[in-house]
């Protein structure tokens, strides 16, 4: 069954989102663009207080496909006990390289860590497919939609169904972890759920008035998540 992804910001925002039950917490900033990232301090403080009792990702921000920065970047946020770690592959850079560096680590990270890497593809930038087969080789276990400018439109104002449903099938093909984000709305739910991806990603549409870079609210989380109920059980 897809589950419910709510990216917070705060300790305050993650001890709500828990409240609410959501399927994954997950880390970001929003005002420092796409993937903006939590300070690591922010990150091990949530980290501790969630204690296990829901699985939380965080991002490493927006970087360039350098593989040193992403390495010593992904390994920061590893050391913090997060249980996904999630890597933008921006259009600009080294992908294969970069792959190729994380993969000294992917394993280890995995056995000792038990923490797992997730690629971020932006639907934007028409993401190549092809890349899902490099990232299975290169120990990564889920890969993610979503977008890279919130101003031009949700995931489904910008790929076709078709594209959508390529991506999730694609992403299950690999065995690898699927998750559709982007400026999601509620209408988006009925949408997206019949593709049956691992999770639907939420932010704005779980924040006051939903702009992005307000804060968390308890009455839009508890919509978003009837909203699911509801589809799933039509």
């Amino acid at each position: 069954m897809t589950g419910m992804l709510a990216s917070v910001n705060s300790l305050i925002e993650a001890r709500l989102a828990l409240t609410m039950e959501v399927d994954i917490i997950d880390l970001k900033q929003p005002n420092q663009g796409a993937l903006g990232a939590l300070e690591i301090d922010q990150i091990n403080e949530i980290v501790a207080y969630v204690n296990k009792a829901c699985p939380v990702s965080a991002t490493i921000g927006d970087l360039p496909l350098d593989p040193v920065t992403i390495f010593n970047a992904v390994e920061n946020v590893v050391n913090t006990g997060v249980d996904y770690v999630k890597i933008g592959f921006f259009p600009d850079g080294d992908w294969l390289a970069t792959l190729q560096k994380l993969h000294e680590k992917t394993n280890d990270w995995k056995e000792h860590y038990q923490c797992q890497l997730i690629a971020v593809l932006f639907a934007d930038s028409e993401p190549d497919l092809a890349l899902l087969t490099a990232l299975k080789n290169h120990g990564f276990s889920g890969v993610m939609l979503d977008t890279i400018n919130k101003q031009q439109g949700s995931l489904t104002q910008l790929m076709t169904a078709t594209a959508i449903a390529q991506f999730v099938n694609a992403a299950k093909k690999h065995q690898l972890l699927c998750g559709l984000a982007g400026s999601l709305k509620i209408e988006d739910i009925a949408r997206l759920l019949p593709y049956q991806p691992d999770y639907l990603g939420f932010r704005g549409a779980l924040c006051n008035d939903h702009v992005r870079t307000a804060q968390l609210s308890e009455t839009a989380i508890s919509n978003i998540k009837r909203a699911m109920a509801r589809e799933v059980a039509a």
